[in-house]
């Protein structure tokens, strides 16, 4: 999934742009919804709310609340907390547990047939009895109908079938050791056969009809409102009921909103400067800040198809003369982390080779490798490097770069920042436009796989011509090898934890030799309540278990 989710980075606002201009001198020298029925985010209410109701502030709204359709963040914040998959993630980690399911699944020998055993007693939020009839049916939808997110189960399940009233099994075209972790993925959750239908395009983007603590009972453009489901099966909420209010894309109302007690929470998005402030308000005991490191990765983009970056040595020039370190604290604040994998460091295969292989700001070993490529200040390596001109994060990065580069290596290097709209950047950045780019990824679903398949797997290509078919040709880098694509079917395959991650870890590795991309930072996340709401968490997906809050 990429790009178009982390706004937060993308509106520094004047103080960054003041500290850039600093520092450089320093280093020179929907569909339509329906009308709401609660209180907008723009007007305060004088409608009497329930006092235990959780309210809570974001700048987004989603575009659908359809499973089979919602590929956005928030959208699937939102299907997470209404609706249930066979597999979940213990809350704030990455380990994978039943849900719908009651055990993780049976796999057969040659790894194409999972059988999972179903939850007895539960209920869609309009009567309808779940069961693994209803649960084919919801994963067949999903692949069916054609949305966004469909391809995640289209191209990896051949059949979806109930072979018993409570027990599923699922044949996939090919062996994949992350599928069931693909099954937590909020959009393959539970949907009612009564409420919904199976044909392409037929979506239904303002209602939701699922198994979930809570039920919708209003969507609206700037207020979402969610009451607990008094049948549901499990342990329920202790609150009535959750309202969101949706501050349009303005960041300054949700940070003022915050402030005065509007909302009990503030989460996505803020910016940095905002947070900084509300952290500073949590260390005097005014209200209270969780932290956690976030599931999207930032990286450069590197096209071996054009001069110079066609030399192995310039690429590992530049992976040696980052420094990420200053990146993260000039510019972010320290509200970002240094990353050395595409793999993000939460995850246990994540092994951060290009700090070992180039450490960081590494100029002796940078300057060594130019020269060994026949550049130097007097024969400059000249790079364009091209980001979506909406990215304010990203022109700050650049621009810091540049800055870098040109002070360190004494111009050995020449970084060039450019900018153009976003739908351009992604057209021209699969067409091979651009020498190099910043961009980021955000995963479908918690595993190691997908940060390395989609951005490594080449379907077509060789080693003289590079990558002409997958990922690496449609996210600019045309990177090929064949060793690295067959580890990562192998990972695919392989069943054994250990046997896997070794897997993993020796991509990461070819990754480093080979400098496709350039790891850069990792994001984290952050959420605000006033210092009456407890059991507030976030997860390593970005999104909220409601039912865990108390007020």
């Amino acid at each position: 999934m990429i790009d178009g989710f982390l706004k937060r980075w993308d509106s520094l606002g004047r103080f960054f742009g003041l500290f850039l201009l600093c520092f450089v001198l320093i280093l020179g020298c929907n569909p339509t919804q329906k009308t709401p029925t609660t209180p907008t985010a723009s007007t305060p209410t004088t409608e009497a709310q329930p006092s235990d109701l959780v309210t809570i502030g974001m700048t987004s709204n989603p575009r659908t609340l359809d499973p089979a359709d919602g590929y956005e963040i928030i959208a699937l914040n939102l299907i997470y907390n209404l609706g249930e998959t066979l597999y979940t993630y213990k809350p704030g980690t990455s380990e994978l547990q039943p849900q719908l399911a009651t055990e993780m699944p049976a796999t057969s020998s040659d790894g194409l047939t999972y059988t999972i055993p179903l939850r007895e007693g539960v209920k869609f939020q309009d009567g309808a009895p779940f069961n693994a009839e209803a649960m084919a049916f919801s994963l067949q939808r999903f692949m069916e109908n054609g949305g966004k997110p469909s391809f995640l189960l289209a191209d990896t399940i051949d059949s979806a079938e109930a072979t018993g009233e409570y027990e599923l099994t699922l044949q996939l075209k090919k062996p994949f050791s992350a599928f069931p972790s693909l099954l937590a993925f909020a959009g393959t959750c539970a949907v009612s056969p009564q409420a919904y239908e199976i044909g392409a395009g037929k979506f239904k983007p303002n209602t939701f009809v699922g198994t979930g603590p809570y039920k919708l009972v209003d969507f609206g453009s700037d207020a979402i409102r969610l009451e607990v489901f008094e049948d549901y099966w499990g342990e329920k909420p202790t609150h009535s009921g959750v309202a969101l209010q949706i501050y349009n894309d303005n960041s300054a109302n949700l940070f003022n909103a915050f402030r005065t007690g509007a909302v009990d929470i503030a989460y996505q998005s803020l910016d940095p400067e905002q947070i900084a402030s509300l952290i500073e308000g949590d260390k005097v005991g005014k209200w209270q800040s969780v932290e956690a490191s976030g599931a999207a990765v930032n990286f450069l983009v590197l096209n071996r198809r054009q001069e110079p970056l066609d030399r192995l040595e310039v690429r590992q020039a530049i992976a040696a003369m980052v420094n990420r370190d200053a990146i993260d604290k000039r510019i972010f604040q320290g509200q970002a982390e240094p990353l050395y994998s595409l793999i993000p460091n939460t995850f246990p295969a994540y092994e951060p080779t290009f700090e070992k292989a180039y450490g960081d700001a590494n100029i002796e070993k940078a300057q060594e490798l130019l020269e060994k490529a026949g550049y130097s200040a007097e024969n400059p390596a000249k790079i364009e490097v091209w980001y979506p001109s909406g990215s304010t994060s990203r022109s700050l990065v650049a621009s810091t770069l540049k800055a870098y580069a040109a002070k360190e290596l004494d111009g050995a290097i020449q970084l060039e920042p450019k900018a153009v709209d976003g739908a351009t950047f992604f057209k021209n950045i699969a067409d091979g436009t651009y020498p190099a780019a910043l961009s980021n990824w955000y995963p479908d679903f918690l595993d190691a796989d997908n940060y390395l398949q989609p951005l490594l797997a080449c379907a077509k290509g060789s080693e003289e011509e590079g990558c002409s078919e997958g990922g690496p040709q449609s996210q600019g880098s045309f990177y090929w090898s064949d060793r690295v694509n067959q580890l990562i079917e192998q990972q695919r395959q392989e069943q054994d934890p250990e046997k896997r991650k070794a897997i993993l870890v020796e991509i990461q590795e070819q990754l480093a030799q080979a400098v496709p991309y350039v790891p850069l930072w990792q994001n984290k996340e952050y959420i605000f309540a006033q210092s009456g709401i407890q059991g507030v968490q976030l997860n390593p997906s970005g999104s909220i278990p409601f039912w865990k809050i108390e007020k």
